[in-house]
């Protein structure tokens, strides 16, 4: 047997912890007679999630989510099923398949498990869990008898006392042979079988996916029953489970949150937990790993381009554009409010300065006066937020009110609202933005480049993709900007344009 690394060994000092928190909980009653210990069972063994409870105890510590329950019982019930768990990281993907295949093992309705994943010690390292559970559980020993089977227990492949076998194996590695006495497999688990380096090679995911449906795949009796279950999240466009998506009888996709914006497993994640965690990270990791959204930044806008902008007094005009968001939240799982202020000369567009955050309505507000200061009288300047037909009573009903609430205090900002008609939003970024962008024509100011607005909006640049997974909020209030800047400039008459950084007759605003 081969000697443990030192991560290993702390995974395995872990997974000892473990096992001594399980034993303790896992009391059981040597004086129960039979007849009651053999009620007990049956009772439990009726109803999968009493059961995962009782012989789970350090792992079921949670009330299971309606898609938990729905997915095991899918399961259970079909004797030849193909199922893939695209469930986002802390909803137990791996967790409850364990429960889940132990179930089906002692209850004898299967007989030759297989696990596999992306390399073979992966596989071995997903297996040790089932493994340390069979042989230490007090209440799995008490109930169905000692599983270790004598001579037949090694770390990648072991057999119980009641004849199901377990075997860990890597992409690539041959499973022809791999049968328990006549018994070809019956469940195949296919856990983190998608690694990030080899989802950036199409030929490599290609060669893995050839040996799933010609090697392993082929392992199953084509008469007999079978499970496949894949469990993993969607990292890339082309990936395993992606191509096993398409596939299976079921493709069970779950988010961290729902489309509502709620947690999906309240019972285990609350919304402050979701927020801090999600605050932690960057948006792109965000995506693919709690919304299974796999983003390659730069698909679109491959480079940002910082520079210097010229003085504000140079400028014919610029114009303070905002993106406001019905939300009047910080939180996290809110949409974005972004005021930015754009300026135009020699055929650039410099984006000054901004702000892009979760934020409150009246925050929202603050930051067309924080701009109207930063400009400080030295050029003509438009204040316009976005109110489209969607956001039309929210203009009136919210926003103005605001407005006029700070005027009096700060004065008045001529904030008009944008009524224009969008099209698809990642159309028209895409459209208005990109050759800008692709020319160096779209500028961002190199004195801003620490300022965290400014790098939340060249994410979110970096970002952009055909089907909009991530937020858009910033782009699209640049990109309103922009189309106010060239409407401005095609009034104006034609010696009013700016040459050589002298401007010529203008008109007055």
């Amino acid at each position: 047997m081969r000697r443990l690394n030192i991560d290993e060994k702390e995974s395995l000092k872990a997974w000892q912890g473990y096992l001594l928190a399980l034993i303790e909980e896992s009391s059981v009653d040597t004086t129960e007679p039979i007849e009651v210990q053999k009620a007990r069972i049956a009772q439990l063994e009726a109803d999968p999630e009493a059961w995962f409870k009782y012989y789970f105890p350090s792992f079921a510590t949670c009330e299971p989510a309606p898609f938990h329950k729905q997915a095991t019982k899918r399961l259970l019930e079909h004797e030849r099923w193909y199922e893939v768990r695209s469930w986002s990281r802390d909803l137990a993907k791996s967790t409850r398949s364990m429960m889940e295949v132990i179930y089906l093992a002692l209850m004898g309705r299967i007989k030759n498990f297989l696990l596999v994943s992306n390399s073979k010690d992966k596989a071995v390292d997903l297996l040790t869990p089932f493994k340390l559970v069979l042989e230490q559980s007090p209440r799995i020993t008490h109930d169905y008898g000692v599983q270790v089977k004598a001579g037949q227990w090694e770390e990648d492949k072991f057999v119980l006392t009641s004849g199901c076998s377990f075997r860990a194996i890597g992409a690539g590695q041959s499973p022809r042979g791999m049968k328990n006495k006549e018994a070809r497999p019956d469940f195949i688990l296919v856990d983190d079988i998608d690694t990030d380096e080899e989802t950036r090679n199409p030929d490599r995911i290609k060669t893995k996916w050839e040996w799933f449906e010609k090697a392993l795949f082929a392992s199953l009796s084509v008469s007999g029953n079978y499970r496949i279950l894949f469990c993993g999240n969607i990292i890339a466009k082309d990936c395993c489970i992606t191509r096993a998506g398409a596939k299976a009888d079921k493709w069970d996709i779950v988010n961290i949150r729902d489309k509502q914006g709620k947690s999906t497993w309240s019972a285990k994640n609350s919304e402050a937990d979701i927020d801090r965690v999600l605050s932690m990270i960057s948006t792109s990791a965000v995506q693919q790993e709690y919304y299974n959204n796999p983003i390659s930044e730069g698909e679109v806008f491959t480079d940002i381009t910082w520079g210097e902008c010229p003085p504000l007094t140079k400028l014919p005009f610029a114009v303070c554009y905002g993106d406001p968001s019905p939300s009047n939240s910080r939180s996290k799982q809110s949409s974005y409010k972004a005021v930015f202020l754009v300026g135009f000369l020699e055929g650039k567009y410099y984006i000054y300065t901004g702000y892009l955050e979760q934020e409150t309505n009246d925050r929202y507000v603050t930051w067309f006066y924080d701009i109207r200061d930063y400009v400080g009288g030295k050029c003509p300047i438009y204040y316009l937020t976005e109110n489209n037909a969607l956001q039309d009573p929210f203009w009136e009903q919210v926003l103005q009110p605001l407005f006029v609430k700070h005027s009096e205090a700060r004065g008045l900002v001529p904030i008009a609202p944008d009524t224009r008609a969008k099209m698809d939003k990642y159309a028209r970024i895409e459209g208005a933005l990109e050759p800008l962008n692709r020319q160096g024509r779209l500028v961002f100011n190199i004195k801003e480049q620490g300022n965290p607005h400014m790098q939340r909006l060249k994410e979110q640049f970096k970002l952009i993709a055909p089907r909009l997974p991530a937020p858009a909020d910033g782009p699209d209030c640049i990109e309103g900007a922009v189309w106010q800047i060239n409407q401005k400039l095609s009034e104006l008459k034609p010696d009013s344009v700016v040459f050589g950084g002298r401007r010529h007759n203008r008109k007055r605003y």
